[in-house]
């Protein structure tokens, strides 16, 4: 099955301006960041200028897969973690939500959705399992 073409009406944007900011502090146009954007295990280019023209552009762009997403780390030179926090923001709705002390992330759907009072419940709900061990 094909990834489909994602528009930017779903109000994400954490990959665009992830990718938007990389590309302007390395002051790189399309063509020379797509050709960093190289898989570190397969050694392949996985992402093509306009695909990158189109993304920070807000254009819909295919939904990138995980070799994608290796290179495209690659070539801005960031985490993979970093990159696949943002497109699983972006695409999929999945929030990360990090511990007070960093040492811990949940992943959770729509977090900017919930109230504070509903943040608090998760929180306290968190908290509870976390004792039972």
């Amino acid at each position: 099955m094909a990834a489909q073409d994602r528009s930017p009406t779903t109000g994400r944007t954490q990959l665009r301006d992830l990718v938007r900011e990389r590309k302007a502090a390395l002051g790189l146009s399309y063509e020379k960041l797509a050709a960093r954007c190289v898989d570190p295990e397969s050694g392949e280019r996985t992402v093509k200028p306009s695909w990158l023209h189109r993304l920070a552009t807000d254009l819909p762009v295919q939904i990138p897969d995980y070799p994608m997403l290796r290179g495209l780390a690659a070539g801005i030179e960031v985490t993979l973690g970093r990159v696949q926090d943002a497109a699983s923001a972006e695409f999929f709705g999945v929030d990360v939500a990090w511990s007070a002390s960093g040492e811990a992330r949940a992943l959770v759907e729509s977090l900017d959705a919930l109230t504070s009072t509903q943040r608090e419940q998760l929180q306290r709900l968190i908290e509870s399992i976390a004792r039972q061990e």
